[in-house]
């Protein structure tokens, strides 16, 4: 049963037990318990491959609290990978106890497309059914309680047709000259529920005149599937997007991602996955399609002209601004100020006291089976925006979205969240609108 392939003994032998991991950790912040703490999930970790701790529902719980934002992977002085060996016993963990009905069901839809396509337009269609508009126009709440969710909670809006759907496969730039050509890989809650994201990331690549290629037989990124354990859709879903980007990334000059958890899932967790189960050969074709993928603000900042544009218009909003930093960009990718650069010229910014604070999503199995950590997490973030006094909260990820979204309702805050492109796009947009003075 345990897992032979990865060493979590020698990780916890490395643990000085320092504590410095302690103050930072999300689940330690709402459950304050030795055992949900990182040195305690190592130390636990380490007795169960030395064969002194059963696997028993007691571990399982334990083990499927964390809410692996890498706080403590950040300040650990021995890098610990924390988050890495508890992603691993949570594949030992399905094995034993199993997944969820309602999880395996949903990770099969990530597998399959089309019938995602299908079932999420029949949603659409009969959504008034299940659940009703939220009053603040965050999304939807839940009319009954459902196997993923509770009556009440709030789900984001469901759309009439996907963003692959939406558009055609090439959409060439204005001018004949060679430009740019970039690949645009969405995410799944970007595809089928906040589908504007794409649309604004479409609008600012036509804006810079880049030649956009939508890969329609993309997949999910497997980051569900992957925190929960699931080992045979993480391969599955991996191994089918590696094949299918070798297919056409030769001949794009990036691919770029809206969605943190997504980047740092193709970027950095595909390698891992494949090292920890020995893979060395998809391990290597996961590290070189991985080269040209990008965060999408990273990518824009880095090598376009585009914060320039925003500049030179000097369109500003008074609308303030409060940026929020997903785990899976600034701690595991290093992304955070980026997309603030891109929005100072056209926002004011409102920095809150911790924006470096995990929101505490926490993945499939903390949204449904332990939501209470969730929204316990979820409560002084809420706060921190609302002492901003910002209109908008942004953050380039949708994980991100759905958990503030209902912190905010939760917590009466009058705050919209939209991801930094939206917020871009909508400044690109009122520069096209702004009249030309005479003389220019």
């Amino acid at each position: 049963m345990k897992n032979e392939l990865f060493n979590f003994s020698e990780i916890s032998d490395d643990c000085i037990k320092c504590g410095k991991c302690i103050p930072v950790c999300t689940i330690h912040q709402v459950n304050p318990d030795e055992v949900t703490s990182p040195r305690g999930f190592i130390d636990l970790l380490g007795a169960y491959q030395k064969g002194d701790l059963e696997l028993d529902k007691g571990a399982k719980n334990i083990f499927e609290s964390c809410f692996l934002c890498t706080n403590c992977v950040d300040v650990c002085p021995n890098s610990l990978a924390t988050d890495m060996v508890i992603e691993e016993v949570r594949a030992d963990i399905a094995e034993k106890y199993g997944i969820a009905w309602y999880k395996r069901a949903f990770f099969f839809l990530l597998r399959h497309r089309t019938i995602m396509d299908f079932v999420m337009k029949l949603g659409f269609m009969f959504k008034t059914c299940a659940f009703s508009q939220d009053t603040k126009g965050r999304g939807l709440r839940a009319r009954f309680s459902l196997p993923m969710m509770k009556k009440g909670r709030l789900i984001p809006s469901l759309t009439k047709t996907s963003f692959l759907n939406s558009y055609p496969e090439e959409i060439k730039s204005n001018t004949p000259i060679k430009k740019p050509r970039v690949a645009i890989f969405i995410g799944c809650l970007a595809n089928y529920n906040y589908t504007s994201i794409g649309d604004s990331l479409v609008e600012i690549l036509r804006v810079l005149d880049i030649d956009i290629f939508i890969p329609k037989k993309q997949l999910c990124c497997g980051a569900p599937a992957y925190f929960t354990g699931d080992v045979a859709s993480v391969e599955y879903m991996t191994k089918k997007n590696i094949a299918y980007f070798e297919s056409f990334m030769d001949e794009c000059d990036a691919m770029l991602i809206p969605e943190a958890t997504c980047s740092a899932m193709i970027t950095h967790d595909w390698q891992v996955f494949f090292k920890n189960h020995s893979m060395p050969e998809w391990e290597e074709r996961a590290k070189k399609v991985s080269q040209k993928i990008h965060m999408a603000t990273a990518w824009l900042h880095d090598n376009t002209k585009l914060s320039d544009i925003l500049k030179e218009d000097g369109i500003k909003f008074d609308t303030a601004v409060t940026y929020h930093d997903p785990c899976h960009a600034r701690k595991v990718q290093g992304i955070w100020q980026q997309p603030r650069n891109l929005l100072a010229p056209n926002y004011p910014l409102k920095e809150m006291s911790d924006p470096n604070r995990c929101c505490g999503f926490g993945g499939v199995t903390m949204q449904t089976e332990k939501f209470y950590f969730a929204q316990a997490a979820g409560k002084p973030k809420a706060a921190m925006i609302r002492e901003t006094g910002a209109h908008y909260v942004s953050a380039e990820c949708s994980a991100c979205r759905v958990q503030l979204s209902e912190a905010l309702n939760d917590a009466n805050v009058e705050t919209i969240f939209k991801n930094p492109l939206e917020l871009i796009a909508e400044a690109l947009s009122k520069r096209r609108q702004a009249p030309i003075l005479s003389g220019e």
